[in-house]
Parts: structure tokens; C-alpha cells; sequence
């Protein structure tokens, strides 16, 4: 199997093996909650597989702490900044925000987006 289909695959099963803290994001970047935007849920970039993606806004989001501690040290930063080079924003929630704060993480989220998303006229 060729790259690109290994990290569709992998998406698909991360999909599936959601940690709490990326359930109980997903479930409010779905709703209304998140102001309009539309956000997909682990969407290959490249090689990388993010969070949370709103394709409009080209706006990456990864919840830490749960899986993302186990990884090589500096394994983020060199992630990040090859996304920043193929244009995605990423910003980063502690798992332990997402679950005891998660209106003000869902807000900054869409601070970051620049508002609620203006209805399709």
C-alpha cells in the first residue's frame, strides 16, 4: 500500500479509537456550538494526521495529553512547522482542558476562527 493510503487507513481506525477528550470536542465542534464552522475529525494532512481540521479556514486542532505525551521528544514542533509550511494554523488544548473547560476551549476556537462563521447568503 502506497503513504498516502496508510495514513488514510490509520485516520480511519484513529476514527474509531477516539480518546474522551477528542469525543467530547468532536461532539461540540458538531453542533451549533462552534459557531457555524465545519470541522472534520482525524483528516490526513500530508504524512500527519490532525485532530480536528476546518478546511475553509485551514485551522488544525490537537487535544494533548492523552496519547501525545508518549511520542519522541520535539515530534510537535517539527509537525507543526511542516504544517505552518503547507499553510494550517494549529493550535492545542490539554485533554484536561478540553474536559473541565470545554465552552472556553469551544470559544477560543472560534476566537482563532475570527467569529461565527457568517451564514451562506
Amino acid at each position: 500500500m502506497n503513504p498516502k493510503g496508510l495514513t488514510l487507513r490509520r485516520a480511519q481506525n484513529l476514527r474509531r479509537a477516539m480518546t474522551p477528550p477528542e469525543i467530547k470536542l468532536w461532539q461540540a465542534l458538531r453542533s451549533q456550538k462552534a459557531g457555524g464552522w465545519r470541522f472534520r475529525r482525524q483528516h490526513p494532512i500530508g504524512p500527519w494526521i490532525v485532530d480536528f481540521y476546518c478546511r475553509e479556514q485551514k485551522l488544525a486542532i490537537e487535544v494533548d495529553g492523552w496519547s501525545h505525551n508518549m511520542g519522541e521528544l520535539g515530534r510537535d514542533e517539527r509537525r507543526d512547522a511542516d504544517l505552518a509550511r503547507r499553510g494550517v494554523r494549529v493550535i492545542r488544548f490539554g485533554a484536561a482542558d478540553v474536559m473541565e473547560n470545554l465552552d472556553g476551549v469551544v470559544e477560543t476556537v472560534i476566537a482563532e476562527l475570527g467569529g461565527p462563521r457568517a451564514p451562506a447568503s
